[in-house]
């Protein structure tokens, strides 16, 4: 029951910038698609579930109890309203982690915190700025399929007059990214709180509370696995000192263990992106999430 793979309409919907802004906005367009279910499970039958209309931008995020098949509501939201304030940001943080590392097609911060941290605005005692920071790494990993544009070339070599490239101009090739750098600046701006939901006496709070738990208590455990406990002092040196220059060493030496994980081995190669490697070392390395984070925001 825990693993419900990512549908292929949202990885598509995900690739379309029209899809992000109608999210966000009741003055983007509507799209014209059936409304889909996003279920992301996280451990011991525990599973956050987005529902999104496409169409009129309504959103409902869900926990989803072991031996139950519908979620318990968490929050609700419309394009142009700000979201409900249904989790904290470590909260969010924890479970998209062990989303990440079950699920090798959604590495964090990508498409769990780009579709839900609008759910987890910061509060007074976050670190906004490494929230933002995330916010935007998970926006900018948004990628789609480009493909390349067949070459505009002369059927014989031209004269060299006329061997400028102006005067074959290639046809232009869109960006992978699906996001433009001025839009994922604003979207990873901090999130507005909205209503504090969890004031409600409805709200899932022990079962909320209970994920949190097993999700923390797994977390713990991965840097004592068998193929990670031998890497585990090189990645709590490179957690102690900040410096992520030994990450190629780390990935050798767990690449040498027998590790294959794509989500472990690519948040550690070239190119590397050191938020991306950060979560990973922390992991790794038992430190607390955020700790190395922090000191490359």
């Amino acid at each position: 029951m825990d693993r419900v793979p990512v549908t292929e309409s949202l990885i598509r919907l995900s690739e379309d910038p029209r899809f992000w802004a109608r999210l966000r906005s009741d003055d983007a367009d509507a799209l014209d698609h059936a409304p889909l279910r996003a279920v992301f499970p996280v451990t011991g039958g525990y599973a956050l579930v987005l529902d999104v209309d496409p169409v009129t931008g309504e959103q409902s995020l869900g926990l989803r109890q072991p031996a139950s098949s519908e979620p318990v509501q968490l929050g609700w939201t419309v394009p142009g309203r700000p979201h409900p304030a249904a989790l904290r940001w470590h909260e969010l943080d924890l479970c998209a982690r062990l989303i990440a590392l079950e699920d090798p097609t959604l590495p964090h911060p990508g498409l769990v915190v780009a579709l839900l941290s609008a759910y987890a605005p910061a509060r007074a005692e976050d670190d906004e700025q490494a929230i933002a920071a995330m916010r935007e790494v998970a926006y900018r990993s948004l990628r789609r399929d480009v493909t390349p544009p067949p070459p505009c070339l002369p059927e014989q070599t031209p004269l060299p007059l006329f061997a400028a490239e102006s005067w074959w101009p290639q046809p232009p090739v869109p960006s992978p990214h699906v996001l433009d750098e001025a839009t994922i600046a604003a979207y990873a701006a901090p999130a507005s709180g909205g209503p504090e939901v969890r004031a409600d006496s409805r709200f899932p709070h022990e079962g909320l509370a209970d994920l949190m738990r097993l999700a923390a208590g797994k977390l713990s455990r991965v840097p004592h696995d068998g193929m990670y406990s031998g890497t585990r002092p090189l990645a709590r040196h490179i957690a102690d000192t900040g410096d992520l220059r030994p990450v190629t060493d780390l990935l050798g030496a767990l690449t040498e263990a027998g590790c294959d994980h794509p989500t472990v081995l690519d948040a550690l190669s070239e190119p590397l992106v050191p938020l991306e490697a950060c979560w990973m070392v922390e992991t790794l390395a038992g430190a607390v999430p955020g700790t190395l984070l922090r000191r490359h925001v």
